[in-house]
């Protein structure tokens, strides 16, 4: 693997972002719109309870929708298939993906967590630099499943509908809106199967205490290790000849 080939790949990926604006304001603002919002709905004493589970949601989402469609324009584009005839190995092209949207979903987790705890003033019982550092493993959650569900689309449309497929269900079964100990035992099941539920845990578990236990060890690991094993996918996903 040539750290070189895997770094151009990451800046021209980051090139291409940093020339469109309307990705970047869907990455930076938007999640600190929400918030605001979130904020101002709720008042300071709700948003103290919901705001740190809403924290990983937004850049989840969004890194999700930015990759899946970016990824899929470098598809359909044939310039995926045009760097596959070169010396780029294919962990070098989707490492160099991975970097870029890496490095956005950082700088868009620390934007809106500046946000949130600075002029919105949230307050946590946990250290708030480990809810920063699960707030960017939730962006990058969200974009290793979209590099992922990236191979299943042909065009832009079909990407933006694997939201409602894959992002949802998540949202819905992973104890934002409901405990899930509360569940029906097959949701319950459903949900303990689903990423976004250990990363809304361990989001909670910081929140709420300022001890770290084996519960929490748990929960990142299981995102971490969905993080690798989507991006191993997405790899195997890449063909040197477009169907």
């Amino acid at each position: 693997m040539s750290v070189t080939r895997t770094w151009a790949t990451a800046r021209r990926v980051l090139t291409q972002l940093r020339h469109d604006p309307r990705t970047i304001a869907l990455l930076l603002v938007m999640p600190c719109v929400l918030q605001s919002l979130l904020w101002g709905v709720l008042g300071q004493n709700a948003f103290n309870r919901a705001g740190p589970l809403l924290l990983g949601l937004f850049p989840f989402t969004t890194l999700f929708v930015v990759t899946s469609v970016a990824t899929l324009r470098e598809r359909t584009s044939g310039t995926l298939e045009r760097l596959l005839t070169t010396p780029l190995a294919k962990v070098e092209l989707l490492g160099g993906y991975g970097i870029a949207f890496a490095l956005a979903g950082v700088v868009q987790a620390l934007a809106v967590c500046a946000l949130t705890f600075g002029p919105l003033g949230l307050h946590v019982a946990g250290n708030p630099a480990v809810l920063v550092a699960l707030v960017v493993l939730d962006a990058l959650l969200g974009m290793a499943l979209g590099l992922f569900v990236s191979a299943f689309a042909t065009t832009e449309f079909q990407a933006v509908q694997f939201l409602p497929a894959v992002v949802l269900p998540q949202v819905l079964l992973c104890g934002l809106l409901a405990p899930r100990a509360g569940m029906a035992e097959g949701l319950r099941w459903l949900s303990n199967v689903l990423p976004l539920s250990y990363a809304t845990d361990a989001l909670n578990r910081v929140a709420q205490s300022a001890t770290w236990n084996a519960d929490l060890v748990v929960d990142i690991v299981v995102v971490v290790g969905v993080v690798l094993l989507a991006l191993v996918l997405g790899a195997l996903t890449l063909r040197r000849q477009t169907a």
